[in-house]
């Protein structure tokens, strides 16, 4: 993974505001936690989520985040993908963008754990929201963010509803209109 870049001004937003958004459900906020759900939305509204089955060194569980996601062992035993596809998967897809988040400093620490047990290199950029927005816009995300999971139909806590929610906040936020897809 690349490293942080410094404070800069906002990077340019296309003006739809359309970026490809990605967000990471992870075992707990501990220092052994992993991802266990990743989901992304692209620009054109295209969104893919999948469990991710743990690596049999990846042992930590926090119930408490577990009561958020809602996600138990047992479904990821049952319906997570390996590590390795998952990390594939990521790469074919997103391969040559910049993807942003809203929790970069626990998604690029997840995204490190996944792609370093698989033994490759992400083939895409994370890089913070933050980055895209003037301090105002930045004021008004999380308003935003709320509207669009409601607007969305959303309280579910997973992966690419929260991706999605988090582009429609971002267009709301820039002044442009929101595009269901």
């Amino acid at each position: 993974m690349p490293a942080p870049l410094p404070a800069a001004a906002p990077a340019a937003v296309p003006a739809d505001a359309a970026v490809s958004i990605i967000d990471i459900e992870a075992s707990g906020f501990g220092r052994h936690s992993y991802p266990i759900e990743i989901g992304y939305v692209l620009p054109d509204g295209r969104a893919w989520c999948t469990l991710v089955r743990p690596a049999a060194e990846w042992t930590h569980w926090d119930a408490a985040a577990q009561h958020v996601h809602g996600i138990t062992p047992e479904m990821l035993r049952q319906h997570g993908r390996p590590v390795q596809e998952v990390a594939d998967l990521l790469n074919a897809d997103l391969a040559g963008r910049t993807v942003y988040c809203d929790g970069w400093a626990h998604d690029y620490t997840w995204l490190n754990i996944l792609f370093e047990e698989a033994g490759v290199q992400p083939a895409f950029k994370l890089e913070s929201i933050v980055r895209l927005l003037d301090d105002g816009a930045l004021g008004r995300l999380p308003d935003a963010h709320h509207a669009a999971r409601r607007s969305l139909g959303g309280t579910r806590h997973r992966a690419s509803a929260d991706a999605k929610a988090l582009q429609h906040a971002l267009r709301s936020v820039l002044g442009s209109p929101l595009v269901q897809r």
